[in-house]
């Protein structure tokens, strides 16, 4: 009982930070209707900048660790409103593949030019919050899963109180239904939109610090994966749907890490998208996702 409640906080854990990243691409779909694909190496820039940032502050102190991630969350939704401005604006209006391809040249760009700034070999991620275990009858906690829990649940309910609670919140809900239609009642698309790009790049920073803390090996590619499989995640709960993006989030989490800690460990990333074309073939709207035709 103790190992299946133990591989049930690591799964939390994991799908914490998958969920975190998800939002990001959800949001970004649920305004402009198209997958952000440079979201991921956001999220590589994010653990950077707190790499770099965790060398100015005390290590394992609580006020360094927090400082570290607004400032990873600060810069990186500077640079989600930069890549949006530059290279999404442009072209809004044109056919959604080239906004798709350019996408996919952002992502390349951001990876790239990390292993020029960064270096190709991997980093150890500094320890910028306290770290102590506890062992609660077999099971052993981490302060750092359980900083992943509560700062992502922290931030969860900050979004989803803006989106819901905030007149940006609610300019974004209109963009999302009908941005012509917000046009003429007066909201700025443009600033939403940015807005739109700012939060869900802080959100993958703070994706980034979190898992870095966990994973603590980072270098320009460590995107990649982890993003690969918060967009399964955001699919899985319903694309779009930011309670759905969670969810996916956590469930995807779950599974990989219970299947990791079984014989069948090699296969863990097939199988996660095995899950994927299961609910798809039942619920191709994702798991709270509203089924709509689109022409693609």
């Amino acid at each position: 009982m103790s190992e299946f409640l133990q591989q049930l906080l690591n799964g939390l854990s994991l799908g914490a930070i998958y969920a975190l990243i998800a939002l990001g691409y959800t949001m970004v779909y649920g305004v402009l209707r198209f997958i952000n694909f440079a979201h991921s190496d956001v999220f590589m820039v994010g653990a950077f900048i707190g790499y770099y940032a965790g060398k100015l502050v005390p290590e394992g102190t609580l006020w360094g660790g927090l400082s570290v991630l607004l400032l990873a969350m600060l810069g990186c939704a500077v640079l989600g409103i930069i890549i949006e401005r530059l290279a999404y604006r442009p072209l809004r209006g044109r056919p959604t593949l080239n906004v798709l391809i350019t996408a996919i040249g952002v992502s390349l760009l951001l990876e790239y030019s990390g292993q020029v700034f960064f270096g190709a070999a991997p980093r150890t991620f500094p320890q910028i919050f306290p770290m102590k275990s506890f062992d609660l009858g077999g099971l052993v906690i981490s302060t750092n899963q359980l900083a992943v829990i509560v700062l992502a649940i922290v931030l969860m309910i900050g979004l989803q109180l803006i989106v819901f609670r905030t007149k940006m919140g609610t300019a974004m809900r209109a963009v999302a239904l009908n941005p012509q239609a917000a046009q003429l009642v007066g909201v700025n698309n443009d600033i939403v939109i940015s807005f739109t790009f700012g939060l869900g790049s802080a959100l993958a920073a703070a994706g980034g610090i979190l898992y870095a803390m966990n994973y603590p090996s980072i270098d320009p590619l460590m995107g990649v994966m982890p993003g690969l499989k918060a967009f399964v995640a955001a699919v899985l709960g319903g694309i779009g749907n930011i309670p759905g993006a969670a969810l996916g989030g956590l469930i995807l989490g779950t599974i990989e890490t219970f299947v990791n800690g079984s014989e069948w460990s090699t296969y863990k990333d097939a199988i996660a998208f095995a899950v994927l074309i299961l609910i798809m073939l039942f619920r191709p709207a994702g798991l709270l996702g509203k089924f709509s035709v689109e022409k693609v």
